[in-house]
């Protein structure tokens, strides 16, 4: 379990990152809720705190810290008072994004830099202030939440400023698990099957109709709760979809995942029809 573990996880304040967040605390866990949200949203659900104490009624211990993970010094502070306040961490969560499906005669440089720097500039940032503190743990985990390293045209032409900046979150994985394969730190990518019941994907799929043809994020939840349970020194440099660490995990049984029973599941951007 992650019993006694500290995770770092941006993006913490609601979707996929509050649910690996919940996920970890019903085991007992650390978790660090990083995120941008302290005072309530009027659209968004979810901030710091209310994740904090989501976690705490799980029965996990949280630590609230306001960060925009855009600020490189506003990361370091905060990774530098995450592992004092519980003694390391074990457990680095790239969870934040930012997302917009524009072409390239529709994202112009303000949302092009926002993306690159929420995304893959982050990803890197936040990964390389954790790594002094897991290379002093035992079985030291990041975790990228980015695709498939599948370099197909059909996933640029679209959304070409998007994919860059994901795409580079999976070129950071892959970089840092090769990197750091000799110290014992994992790094891996998760990636959905389907698309999840979040804010970013009403938005960027049509609204709630986009939820209804999406799984809830517990899914990602349990497959990142499978990775980060697994031997570091045997399980990295991956690039993993949810279905599938489940599947050999042994789930057979997807339906209590979807949002809406019954519904055709949407793909997820970046994987391909099986």
């Amino acid at each position: 379990t992650l019993a006694g573990r500290t995770l770092f996880i941006t993006g913490a304040s609601r979707g996929i990152g509050l649910a690996i967040a919940l996920r970890a605390g019903r085991d007992g866990a650390n978790v660090v809720i990083a995120a941008k949200t302290v005072e309530p949203h009027p659209k968004l659900e979810g901030t710091i705190h209310s994740a904090a104490r989501d976690v705490a009624a799980m029965g996990g211990n949280a630590l609230p810290l306001a960060l925009d993970v855009r600020d490189a010094e506003a990361i370091e502070t905060a990774v530098e008072t995450a592992a004092r306040h519980f003694g390391g961490i074990d457990i680095c969560i790239n969870n934040a994004s930012a997302i917009h499906l524009g072409d390239t005669r529709q994202v112009d440089a303000k949302r092009f830099d926002l993306m690159h720097q929420v995304n893959a500039r982050a990803a890197y940032l936040v990964s390389r202030a954790c790594v002094p503190w897991l290379i002093n743990s035992q079985n030291p985990h990041i975790l990228m939440l980015s695709p498939p390293l599948d370099l197909r045209p059909e996933w640029f032409a679209p959304h070409l400023p998007y994919s860059l900046s994901k795409f580079g979150m999976s070129i950071v994985a892959l970089g840092l698990a090769e990197e750091f394969r000799s110290a014992g730190i994992a790094c891996n990518a998760l990636w959905p099957a389907t698309t999840i019941a979040t804010a970013a994907v009403r938005y960027a799929f049509g609204g709630e109709r986009a939820l209804r043809r999406a799984r809830k994020p517990a899914i990602m939840a349990d497959a990142a709760h499978e990775v980060l349970c697994s031997d570091a020194r045997s399980m990295t440099g991956r690039f993993l979809l949810d279905e599938d660490v489940l599947r050999n995990a042994g789930v057979q049984d997807f339906d209590a995942y979807q949002y809406a029973a019954g519904e055709t599941l949407t793909r997820d951007l970046f994987v391909a029809a099986r």
